[in-house]
């Protein structure tokens, strides 16, 4: 499929552009609030400009953050013809200026501090601690209020346009909130994009982005690139003198996602939001709000990886009883049919499926369709045998045929199986097995006609006893023109898990939007994809997930599919050459680095069996954790995580533990290292056994090497919370330890 066209928009260049370079000094405010984090360690300023346009800076003690940033938005002006005498196209008064001449009325502040326990999690507890300042502008007969949240780690603030006389329903042509930068950062950056996140992150000074954006962007089955200088959210940042900045977006409910544009002449980044098919940018009636903006600034790469800023601007959970909601380990007969090895479709004897008509039992299967009856008994024993939750089938349902890039409305009815798979008896042999199947909801992205039979096959589910979905959205989104984040397609993944929650069901999806800490509310949204995982096989860069954490994940867990042992992706399938970037101890380490509750073991059965001693840590790591200790951390480099087990929580992984399992993970990038680290948080006086799953001696995890070696040591050792271990990593090599 051929790149859509780059298209850019003057006009928000211009309006991002002027006045951008004056300094702190130069800008004279009035009005002026402040605020100040919890700890005093943040401090955020806010006053109008002399033009009335609402501005804010950031400052972490006496450095800058963000520079005087402006706010504001560019709404559609209103409808001058009336529907019937429409010709070609409505007509419009002019762009209504949303940004500037605005007065100030009132400001109010006010402190909150409560620990909440999410349902499942990094840790069983979390503060919610922050300074608010609402302050509420006027602009002729017309209502805005900017809410501030500053935290010790962070700041979020969001647009709210209360219920007015004035300002009913309108739609956004642009919104303009600006994030300028102090200078010219390192950034860790995908390009920005409506459809996809599925691209390598590329570490570059913020001056080398367009120069790069080129070779940034590579293929994927849906994408829309929408200018040489947009990356996406959330965007990493390392300042020279030692400070992390990360911008992001949380608690996005009817209304677009945000790339950032970036303007080089003044290091200034604008929010562009995702258009929908006439190219607005939200459709909205007060009362409203917009997602909350972040901006993380932190002096220590690790209090990254351990803020809650995302999750903590989210509402509270909204589903009462969350018994039925639990962590997940599951395998999947999926890995084969990425490598080709066996197919999701069914049979060779046709041109097009016409669902409700075309009969399958009359034509002539092609003998290598993987979810067939034998093959998925076959992964419910070796689930069963090896303490799993769970088994994923894809491609059980008819209709795969024809499902990819013809833009069918009704590609799947998501109940009807392929005549080789008996629902009824592998659910049933399942269940005796101690196995709950997980369904495979692929929309093929026509989104209509997933909620026309959404309620069908839920109900479906339940009668089998399944209780997660995975559901995928690959390709252009239907209706033609909307985009993967626009508004619309954001409505409709917020539909399904509420509606998936109605029936007691998980929702993984892939290919949706990025979360933006929903979980919080919703946390039947045990997992998502939204960004480049296993599945591109050779495709994933050594430094990817060492970056992932700090980006993708901050706003919730990822469904990445760690797990593969064997890395030789010819060996499964000629088709398929080159070399997965990774020895077998770092696939160990993503269990604890990569965070989900949702985990997989993504490889074949025979592919474990030829290593069941690696694959014992896969078996005993637990999904859900009490506590965590982010112990070294330099985002592209390397990441070790320590997580204390939760106990007895959930998933079968959990089972047992009592809470004195701990579990580390190391990662490193194409460069071998040597990390040490304390176990100081052991318990004190306590002895301990840890098995140490390490890079062998001369192991090398660059695919594309010559030398290339995942082979991998066991050791056990006594330890300590005295003991500082000293761990060597190879080139993309990783280690993992149980520590009980």
């Amino acid at each position: 499929m051929a790149k859509k066209p780059i298209i850019l928009s003057l006009v928000l260049l211009a309006l991002v552009g002027c006045g951008s370079k004056k300094t702190a000094s130069e800008t004279k405010l009035s009005n002026v609030q402040t605020l100040t984090s919890p700890n005093g360690t943040l401090s955020l300023n806010f006053g109008l400009a002399s033009d009335g346009t609402p501005t804010y800076s950031l400052k972490m003690g006496d450095r800058d953050v963000v520079l005087p940033s402006s706010l504001g938005y560019v709404l559609r002006g209103k409808r001058v013809t009336d529907t019937y005498e429409r010709k070609t196209a409505h007509v419009y008064e002019d762009d209504v200026d949303f940004h500037s001449g605005f007065s100030f009325v009132s400001a109010q502040t006010s402190t909150f501090d409560e620990t909440w326990s999410p349902v499942w999690g990094e840790e069983a507890s979390i503060r919610n601690n922050y300074n608010e300042l609402a302050v509420n502008l006027k602009k002729e007969d017309r209502a805005l209020v900017i809410r501030f949240r500053l935290y010790d780690d962070g700041l979020g603030f969001r647009y709210e346009f209360p219920d007015q006389k004035n300002l009913r329903y309108f739609v956004v042509k642009e919104e303009l909130t600006q994030f300028r930068m102090t200078g010219d950062h390192t950034a860790f950056w995908i390009p920005g994009d409506y459809d996809t996140q599925e691209y390598n992150y590329t570490v570059s000074k913020l001056s080398e982005i367009a120069a790069l954006h080129d070779k940034a962007t590579d293929y994927n089955a849906s994408q829309q690139v929408f200018s040489q200088t947009g990356v996406q959210t959330a965007l990493q940042m390392r300042t020279d003198d030692g400070l992390y900045i990360n911008i992001h977006e949380a608690a996005v409910l009817d209304y677009p996602t945000t790339s950032l544009e970036f303007d080089p002449s003044s290091y200034t980044f604008t929010t562009w939001l995702t258009p929908d098919a006439e190219g607005y940018k939200g459709r909205l009636q007060t009362p409203c709000t917009s997602p909350w903006r972040t901006v993380m600034a932190v002096d220590d790469a690790r209090k990254v990886l351990a803020s809650r800023l995302i999750l903590n601007l989210n509402e509270p959970c909204a589903i009462e009883d969350v018994a039925w909601i639990h962590p997940v380990k599951y395998m999947g007969v999926w890995w084969e049919m990425i490598a080709d090895k066996t197919k999701w479709s069914y049979t060779n004897e046709l041109n097009s499926v016409q669902l409700g008509v075309t009969d399958y039992s009359k034509l002539a299967p092609h003998g290598n369709h993987g979810a067939n009856n034998e093959n998925v008994r076959r992964y419910i024993d070796f689930a069963a045998a090896n303490g799993f939750d769970a088994l994923l089938i894809e491609g059980w349902n008819e209709g795969w045929e024809d499902w990819f890039g013809n833009q069918k409305f009704y590609v799947f009815d998501f109940v009807t199986p392929y005549p080789d798979f008996d629902i009824e008896m592998l659910n049933k042999y399942a269940h005796s097995k101690g196995i709950k199947l997980i369904m495979h909801h692929e929309t093929s992205s026509s989104a209509i006609n997933y909620e026309r039979h959404m309620e069908e096959a839920y109900s479906l589910m339940n009668k089998y006893g399944y209780d997660a979905v995975k559901s995928g959205y690959v390709g252009d989104i239907l209706p033609e023109g909307e985009h993967h984040y626009s508004q619309f397609m954001i409505n409709h993944y917020h539909y399904a898990v509420v509606e998936a929650a109605k029936h007691h069901i998980m929702v993984n999806a892939h290919e949706a939007v990025r979360p933006t800490g929903l979980c919080r509310t919703w946390p039947n949204m045990i997992g998502n994809e939204s960004a480049r995982g296993t599945e591109f096989k050779a495709g994933v860069m050594p430094h990817h997930v060492t970056i992932l954490p700090f980006t993708r994940l901050q706003g919730g867990p990822m469904d990445y599919t760690p797990g593969i042992f064997e890395m030789d992706m010819a060996r499964i399938n000629p088709k398929y050459p080159g070399k997965i970037s990774s020895t077998i101890a770092k696939q160990l380490a993503l269990y604890v680095t990569m965070y989900s509750p949702l985990q997989m073991a993504a490889d074949l059965p025979e592919h474990y069996a030829e290593h069941m001693d690696a694959f014992q840590f896969i078996k005993d790591v637990a999904v859900d954790w009490q506590r965590s200790e982010y112990l070294l951390a330099e985002p592209g480099d390397y990441i070790v995580i320590a997580r204390q087990a939760k106990p007895n929580a959930g998933s079968k992984a959990n089972a047992g533990k009592d809470g004195h399992e701990w579990y580390v993970g190391g990662v490193t990038d194409e460069n071998a290292r040597d990390l040490e680290f304390a176990l100081s948080f052991l318990e004190p006086g306590r002895s301990y056994t840890a098995t140490i799953y390490e890079d062998a001696q001369g192991a090398n995890g660059i695919g594309s090497s010559d030398d290339f070696d995942p082979s991998y040591d066991i050791r056990t050792q006594t330890v300590s919370s005295t003991d500082v271990l000293k761990m060597h990593l190879a080139p993309s090599g990783g280690f993992a330890i149980e520590i009980k």
